[in-house]
C-alpha cells in the first residue's frame, strides 16, 4: 500500500511538472513563454515611472534585458506630457479632453477633477477587479491625492477598483511622505529604509508572495523616480560620476529664431548651465538604479513562485523629459519627441523576443491592452486601441495619427512641475503626430511643423513654407481629433 502511494505521488509530481512546462520558458531563460493553460487568466505587472526618458534605459540593465526578451514599442506617445493628465489617460484610455483632467492642479486638473467628474469610477482597475482580478496600486496616484489630509480618525480615501492600495501623490523627495495603506495613513521618514522606491519594491514583492494561481492579479507599481529633485538611494549616490547628459543635435540648439515666441527669450546655455544639466542628469541615472532593482526583485518573486510563466510585465513612463534640448534647461510640456516619445516594453507568455514595433502607440492604449489580456470587453467610450495583436506577432490595420494636448502655461508655484528659469513653460497648444510629421497649433495662433523623416530632432520649423493643402489637411485632422470621443477617435486617427 505504501509503495502504491509513493508511486502515485511521484506520478502526480511528474504530471504537475509537465503541466508547468505548458506555460513556457520563464523570463530568466530569455524567451517568451507559451500561453497559459486554456481558461487561465494571466497576471499583469505594470511598472510606471515618472518623467523617464528613453536615454535613461541605456543605464538600466534589467530593462534592457526586457527589450531582448519581449516587444518594444518604439513610437509610444504620451498624449499629454504633464503627470496628472497623462496618468488619468492611462487609467481611463481616454484623451485629456475626455477625462477633463487638463492640468496637475484644480480647477482644470488634479485628482480633485478626476474624482469629481466621475472618471475614477471607470478605469482599468474597476473593470479588471469586476472581472475577478486582484488589483493593487503602489506609489504615485494622481496629483492632489494626499492621504495625510484626512480628519483625525477618518480613513484615507481608496478609489474604486483597487483591492489593495498603497498610494500617495507627494513622494517626490522619496523621503518624508505619507502612504494610504488600504485606507490607513502611514507616515514614512528620512531613514535609508524609508526610500520610497525601495519601500514600493518591498510591498510589490509581498503582494506577489501572497498571490496564488487561483486568482489572477494586476499590480501597478508607480514610482516617483526619476522626477525632480533627483534624489537617489544612498547606495547609488556616488555612482556614474563621469556620465553626462546626451549631446544630440537639439542640445543647446544654435538657432531658435524659427521657434514660437515663448522660446525666444532663452539664450544659449553657458558652460555653468551645461554643468548643472550634467549633474542633474547623473541624479536621474542614479535614481533609476533603484527602479531597475525593483524590477529585478519583482521578477525574482514571480519566478520563485512559478508565476512568471503566466505574467505579463509592462514597463513604461508617463512622459519624457528634456535636458538642454532646444535650449530648454530641463522639464517637459513640449510636443517634441524628447518629451512625448517614451519607453513601452512588454514581456510575457507568447510574446516574441526582441520584436520592435514602429507603429504609433499611445497611453490611451494601455487600458484596452490590459482588458484584452484579462478577457474583459473594452467599452466603446474608450479612445485607445488594444496593443495585444502586436504582442502576438501580428501587424494589424492601425492608426496613422495621435493627438497631443497641453493646457498651459503652469502658473501655480505649488505644482511639482512648476518650471524654473529656462526650463520651458509652453502656452496651450494641440498637436497631431503622424509617423513622420509633427504639426502644432497654439491657442494664440502660432504654428509649428516638422518633417520628422528629414528632421527627427525638430530643428527646423517649416510651418511657414508648408504647402497650403497639407496645412489645411493637418489642421482639419487636428480639429477632428480635438473633438473626438470613443469610436470617432479611432476613426479620425486612421487619417494622416
Amino acid at each position: 500500500m505504501r509503495a502504491r502511494r509513493w508511486y502515485a505521488a511521484v506520478a502526480a509530481a511528474v504530471l504537475v511538472a509537465a503541466a508547468g512546462c505548458g506555460f513556457g520558458a520563464s523570463p530568466r531563460q530569455g524567451a517568451g513563454g507559451a500561453p497559459a493553460a486554456k481558461g487561465a487568466k494571466p497576471n499583469i505587472v505594470f511598472l510606471l515611472t515618472d518623467d523617464l526618458s528613453w536615454d535613461l534605459v541605456d543605464h538600466m540593465p534589467r530593462v534592457r534585458k526586457m527589450r531582448e526578451q519581449g516587444v518594444t514599442f518604439n513610437n509610444f506617445i504620451a498624449t499629454d506630457t504633464l503627470c496628472c493628465p497623462s496618468r488619468a489617460t492611462i487609467l481611463t484610455g481616454k484623451y485629456p479632453h475626455n477625462t477633463q483632467v487638463r492640468t496637475n492642479e484644480p480647477p482644470n486638473g488634479g485628482w480633485q477633477r478626476f474624482n469629481s467628474g466621475g472618471a475614477e469610477r471607470d478605469t482599468f482597475a474597476t473593470t479588471m477587479e469586476a472581472a475577478g482580478y486582484r488589483t493593487a496600486l503602489m506609489g504615485k496616484y494622481l496629483n492632489g491625492y494626499d492621504p495625510a489630509k484626512v480628519q483625525a480618525g477618518s480613513p484615507a480615501y481608496v478609489p474604486p477598483g483597487w483591492t489593495e492600495w498603497y498610494a500617495t501623490s507627494f513622494g517626490y523627495k522619496n523621503y518624508d511622505y505619507t502612504l494610504s495603506e488600504n485606507g490607513k495613513a502611514v507616515r514614512y521618514g528620512n531613514r535609508p529604509s524609508d526610500y520610497l522606491t525601495d519601500v514600493l519594491a518591498g510591498k510589490a514583492v509581498d503582494f506577489v508572495n501572497r498571490s496564488t494561481t487561483a486568482r489572477p492579479f494586476l499590480l501597478k507599481v508607480s514610482t516617483f523616480a526619476p522626477h525632480a529633485p533627483f534624489t537617489p538611494a544612498p547606495r547609488h549616490a556616488n555612482l556614474f560620476g563621469n556620465v553626462k547628459a546626451p549631446r544630440g543635435p537639439a542640445f543647446n540648439e544654435a538657432d531658435i529664431s524659427d521657434k514660437p515666441r515663448w522660446m525666444h527669450e532663452w539664450p544659449k546655455i553657458g558652460p555653468a548651465g551645461v554643468r548643472t544639466i550634467d549633474a542633474k542628469y547623473r541624479g536621474r541615472v542614479r535614481m533609476v538604479q533603484a527602479v531597475d532593482e525593483l524590477l529585478g526583485r519583482v521578477q525574482k518573486a514571480l519566478a520563485d513562485r512559478g508565476l512568471d510563466r503566466n505574467t505579463y510585465i509592462v514597463f513604461g513612463s508617463d512622459n519624457g523629459f528634456h535636458m538642454g534640448q532646444h535650449r530648454l534647461v530641463e522639464g517637459k510640456g513640449t510636443a517634441y519627441d524628447v518629451d512625448v516619445r517614451v519607453p513601452l516594453i512588454v514581456t510575457g507568455p507568447g510574446i516574441p523576443a526582441g520584436r520592435v514595433v514602429g507603429r504609433l502607440a499611445a497611453n490611451t492604449d494601455l487600458r484596452p491592452t490590459f482588458e484584452e489580456l484579462g478577457g474583459v470587453k473594452t467599452a466603446p467610450s474608450v479612445d485607445g486601441r488594444s496593443l495585444v495583436p502586436f504582442l502576438r506577432g501580428a501587424d494589424p490595420e492601425w492608426r496613422n495619427s495621435i493627438l497631443i494636448e497641453h493646457a498651459g502655461p503652469i502658473k501655480d508655484p505649488k505644482d511639482p512641475d512648476y518650471p524654473g528659469r529656462g526650463w520651458g513653460n509652453p502656452p496651450s497648444y494641440a498637436a497631431v503626430r503622424t509617423a513622420n510629421e509633427l504639426y502644432l497649433e497654439y491657442d494664440a495662433g502660432e504654428r509649428e511643423y516638422y518633417d520628422l523623416h528629414r528632421d527627427p530632432s525638430s530643428l527646423n520649423n517649416s510651418a511657414a513654407t508648408l504647402p497650403a493643402p497639407r496645412r489645411d489637411q493637418l489642421s482639419a485632422l487636428l480639429a477632428e481629433l480635438r473633438g473626438c470621443a470613443g469610436a470617432s477617435c479611432r476613426a479620425a486617427d486612421q487619417r494622416s
